[in-house]
């Protein structure tokens, strides 16, 4: 472990100021260090509520690639069918999934898990500033549970609290006001 309890690793990819620098060399790290099979990021603007998926690492090309060329508003009713994303919105902490199929539907909606993202196992990290959602970080793992140690949970407490600014500064260059 490096400085900050973070892995040698991750630390390089952070070593940036530009965003996209940043966001291209940390998903591949982070898929490492938590031996995910993929690792996305979303990021959104609060203000007009556009998102896309502009970084997607996966381990292996049999799992799905997550990605959007374009923003795109959010889809109406997306808070009443998926239970994260409304978490989410709500700024409340990161949700860790040890498995998608025993997980309570208060935490997440399995069905709607299994049509859009087609994991097990996963990390809902929310990248909130200013009492908004302004992303979020999804490292996720394909055909069996995962237990999330709390090496898992600190590095990405970590890991989050760096790139929030980024995160920010990244949509706040691409989405016109």
């Amino acid at each position: 472990m490096a400085a900050l309890g973070l892995p040698a690793i991750v630390m390089a990819a952070l070593e940036n100021a530009d965003p996209d620098t940043v966001f291209s060399k940390l998903l591949p790290a982070l898929g490492e260090v938590l031996h995910c099979d993929r690792c996305f990021l979303y990021l959104r603007d609060p203000a007009t509520r556009l998102g896309k998926v502009p970084y997607c690492w996966v381990r292996n090309p049999k799992f799905p690639v997550v990605h959007d060329a374009d923003w795109k508003p959010e889809p109406p009713g997306l808070t009443g069918e998926d239970p994260m994303f409304a978490a989410a919105l709500r700024t409340d902490p990161t949700i860790f999934v040890e498995d998608v199929e025993r997980a309570s539907p208060e935490i997440l909606n399995a069905e709607f898990e299994r049509a859009n993202f087609g994991h097990r196992a996963l990390i809902h990290a929310h990248l909130c500033q200013g009492g908004v959602l302004w992303g979020v970080l999804q490292p996720c793992v394909f055909e069996q549970p995962r237990i999330w140690t709390e090496v898992d949970r600190a590095t990405i407490a970590e890991v989050v609290a760096r790139i929030i600014p980024l995160a920010v500064a990244y949509v706040n260059s691409r989405v016109n006001h």
